[in-house]
């Protein structure tokens, strides 16, 4: 690691103790014995039995569905390397769910005027491998892990599979029963600009930082040459590429992107595996969506992401706490709140 470095890594650190503190907040109320214990961990809770103010539990399964997490590992194992876009279509299809109504599993409802109908969600997938998990774990313990719980682990093993983070999820989440289509168009689609993103994450209880780390998601996955050709030819009427693209890679996406049915990778260097390539990308002007780009032109967030850039243990690490922290976004978990379907895609009928 050069010297240059140094001063963003130190930056990023005080960033992080500020911002964010510990990644759950409720892990531990009993009080220091004296001011000089008083610290913060950047550690993420592994503990079986750790409860939450919203009556989460690492351990909630452990006696009515001990093979929860083995049945959905396998399974998302299976169906990844099968696959290898699925990772990231897991990890999307659980940002849009907490990011409307919270966790609730909402946008795995399929009815008319629901969440997953509308224009922002058309282009969601890995419904397939939720309906599969779940398929077995009813076999094994009929209506007792929900689907949101479902969701949110199968976007950790997700990770994992690329070689991300791994991270343990608290369980007890309680599926929604509403979901409304309008209501998806709230869920960034890469043309915000950074202060719409940093008031979107906000108003869910993220932070700038989270923002950031959360972007890093887009080292997978894929985007459709039709969402960012307007990038490519006549950006804003000018009659050429957006001048923020790196003409190297302008050219190799006008290739690429002949037809907007085609589809490219969000990180062209390295799109299967989970790294920080995304942040070096970016200071090589090569964020293929907008919001990308814009977190390295914007003073408020690109010291974080050339920070980022240069560790990929400190993004991995700090990518672990942002996922938790977006996990138990507004979750349900009273009985009368929500219920266990015993088919994600559909609200119980009893």
């Amino acid at each position: 690691m050069s010297n240059s470095s140094l001063p963003l890594l130190l930056l990023l650190v005080l960033y992080i103790i500020v911002a964010s503190g510990q990644p759950y907040e409720n892990y531990d109320k009993s009080p220091p014995s004296s001011t000089s214990e008083s610290v913060y961990s950047l550690q993420v809770p592994t503990l079986d039995e750790t409860n939450f103010d919203n009556l989460l539990s690492f351990g909630y399964y452990r006696k009515t569905c001990p093979q929860f997490e083995s049945i959905l590992h396998s399974k998302v194992k299976e169906w990844i390397q099968k696959d290898y876009t699925l990772a990231a279509s897991l990890m999307r299809l659980h940002f849009h769910d907490c990011s409307v109504r919270g966790c609730d599993g909402s946008i795995l409802l399929k009815h008319d005027g629901s969440e997953r109908t509308a224009e922002a969600s058309k282009t969601l997938g890995g419904f397939q491998v939720v309906d599969d998990i779940k398929a077995e774990l009813e076999k094994e313990c009929p209506k007792t892990v929900s689907c949101a719980d479902i969701l949110t682990a199968a976007a950790r093993d997700a990770t994992v599979e690329l070689g991300g983070p791994y991270w343990a999820v608290p369980y007890g989440r309680k599926d929604g029963k509403v979901s409304i289509d309008k209501e998806a168009d709230m869920v960034p689609m890469g043309h915000e600009n950074i202060t719409s993103l940093i008031e979107f994450f906000q108003s869910r209880g993220m932070t700038v930082l989270d923002l950031v780390i959360l972007s890093g998601a887009h080292t997978i996955g894929r985007s459709s040459c039709g969402s960012i050709q307007y990038r490519l030819y006549n950006y804003q009427g000018t009659g050429k590429p957006d001048p923020t693209l790196d003409p190297k890679y302008v050219n190799f996406l006008q290739r690429k992107c002949r037809w907007a049915s085609e589809y490219v990778d969000l990180d062209a260097t390295t799109p299967r595996t989970f790294d920080n390539m995304y942040y070096v990308n970016l200071k090589k002007k090569m964020g293929l969506l907008s919001t990308d780009q814009l977190l390295y032109s914007d003073q408020r967030t690109s010291p974080l992401v050339s920070a980022l850039a240069s560790s990929r243990t400190i993004f991995e690490h700090q990518f672990a706490v942002a996922m938790g922290k977006l996990g138990i976004v507004d979750v349900l978990t009273n009985q009368d709140e929500g219920e266990i379907r015993t088919n994600c895609n559909f609200v119980n009928a009893y």
